[in-house]
């Protein structure tokens, strides 16, 4: 058995997670700028739930395979699958064809973040992990830092379409460095893959992220995925190994941290994706400093994640989720509050900050407070299923507020929606006649100023399930260092 060469494989792994973080950023900067090239706005949502949706849903199915065939061969398949659809959304020529390329990324992106974070804990002790863990919180402090700024760049100097082709060759420095310095021994489980629960739950959040974005046009959808999800639970409860236990959420704190990380994920794809919009296409910023709206955010997120680690122990984990929780609404109450027209850009900057360090907070003490409230033989299904509901959450906030821009786009029939594109490319709309330019204005305002209001309801429902969260003695529970935290997702 050949010896795994511990610190080139930790740079694969950082390296595979930069990846997928970069992405966030660096697609936030230039989905203006495609959309005025490819048209197509009122798919706007769909490039990114479409990403979000086909990573989430095969989260447990890769995590399952890892525990049969070994983690290497499922990470290789993933990054394999992610580089595929880089290249295809690079090459796309219709936002359809974008769409469908990002949901082939996804479903490689899905094997990556879990499988990396199970490598982690193969090859690292209790005590070693700590330290990694603070390092691989410094990787998305990275990729927020130079994401808005490369994207921006590229868009500028090269095109859109190198916003994808940068991951290919990232991804095969990564495979090179798995497939040489990576070794494993393989120990066969008889498990069964849960097929008939994975495909249940798919079907079910498909139909209901297809009933929501239909802004009550498609009630169809959302009768579907009630029977589906209805179907899926009953099937939960009676296989042996199932896709999602649902005994775990008899125990309060991982029932509501379920509900709060949906609600603040919703939050936080909904900012990083409608406020670039909102400065590049109401202020009339250029594409780096629309990007750049998002660094504050995944910035402040992984330094407030490192004091939590450090503190929580000492005050108890309540007081950084409703603390957290309660900053979160502040940021976005400012959102909600002040993104008008004629607003400084130091209010989006401010706004995403406080919400940034509210995030890292609370998300650090409530994947603690899942992982403190079972045993280790649950502490892998349970963290995994926390991050189902945030990602979902995401999905689902995004389509939502998609579904709602749309709306207001389209509200005055005389104006067509393929006008509003011109909004976001370089001119900013200046060829199109004033009373269209000045109708899609107020229309694109209006409704990136509901989704601002559904962002602060979002964070304000998490800040209100926090309040229910268990009073936790200070150091019960595990073993656990503070500072053994994960990665913002």
């Amino acid at each position: 058995m050949r010896t795994t060469h511990r610190p080139l494989t930790t740079l694969a792994l950082a390296l595979s997670l930069f990846m997928a973080a970069l992405e966030m950023t660096v697609v936030s900067t230039a989905m203006p700028t495609v959309v005025s090239d490819l048209g197509g706005l009122q798919s706007y949502a769909w490039v990114f739930t479409a990403y979000m949706l086909s990573s989430t849903i095969t989260v447990p199915i890769y995590g399952k395979l890892s525990d049969l065939y070994g983690r290497k061969p499922i990470l290789l398949f993933g990054i394999g699958l992610f580089l595929l659809g880089s290249i295809a959304s690079g090459l796309s020529t219709s936002m359809n064809v974008l769409i469908a390329s990002r949901t082939l990324q996804g479903l490689g992106a899905g094997a990556m973040q879990p499988v990396v974070l199970t490598i982690i804990g193969d090859i690292f002790s209790l005590e070693e992990r700590a330290k990694v863990q603070g390092a691989f919180s410094g990787v998305w402090g990275l990729a927020g830092l130079i994401g808005p700024l490369t994207g921006g760049l590229i868009v500028k100097y090269l095109s859109w379409h190198w916003v994808f082709f940068i991951n290919v060759p990232v991804g095969i420095g990564v495979v090179g460095l798995l497939v040489f310095c990576f070794h494993e021994q393989v120990q066969r489980k008889p498990q069964k893959l849960d097929f008939a629960g994975a495909a249940l739950l798919s079907a079910g959040v498909v139909m209901l992220l297809i009933g929501v974005q239909g802004m009550g046009q498609n009630l169809w959808a959302l009768l579907a995925a009630a029977v589906l999800l209805v179907a899926f639970v009953l099937v939960e409860r009676k296989v042996a190994a199932p896709v999602i236990p649902m005994s775990i959420f008899k125990i309060p704190a991982i029932a509501i941290s379920a509900i709060a990380g949906a609600l603040f994920s919703a939050a936080m794809f909904g900012a990083t994706t409608y406020v670039p919009l909102y400065v590049q296409g109401v202020l009339g910023g250029s594409a780096t400093l629309a990007g750049g709206m998002i660094t504050p955010m995944i910035v402040g997120w992984p330094i407030a994640s490192v004091v939590a680690g450090k503190l929580l122990l000492r005050t108890g984990l309540r007081p950084f989720i409703v603390g957290g929780l309660g900053l979160t609404v502040v940021g976005t109450g400012l959102m909600a509050l002040l993104f008008k027209p004629d607003v400084s850009i130091l209010v989006p900057e401010v706004a995403m900050g406080l919400f940034g360090i509210g995030l890292g907070f609370a998300s650090t003490a409530l994947l603690i407070g899942v992982q403190t409230s079972v045993g280790w033989e649950l502490r892998g299904v349970a963290t995994a299923s926390n991050m189902f509901f945030r990602t979902i959450g995401g999905a689902l906030g995004v389509g939502l507020m998609g579904a709602v821009m749309v709306s207001q786009l389209m509200k005055d029939p005389r104006v067509p929606i393929s006008a509003a594109n011109e909004l976001l490319g370089p001119e900013h709309g200046r060829g199109l006649p004033v009373d269209i330019l000045q109708t899609l204005s107020g229309a694109l305002g209006t409704g990136l100023s509901i989704n601002f209001w559904i962002i602060c309801a979002a964070t304000a429902g998490a800040f209100a399930a926090s309040l229910f969260f268990p009073r936790v003695s200070r150091g019960s529970g595990t073993g656990l260092p503070a500072t053994d935290v994960a990665a913002p997702h």
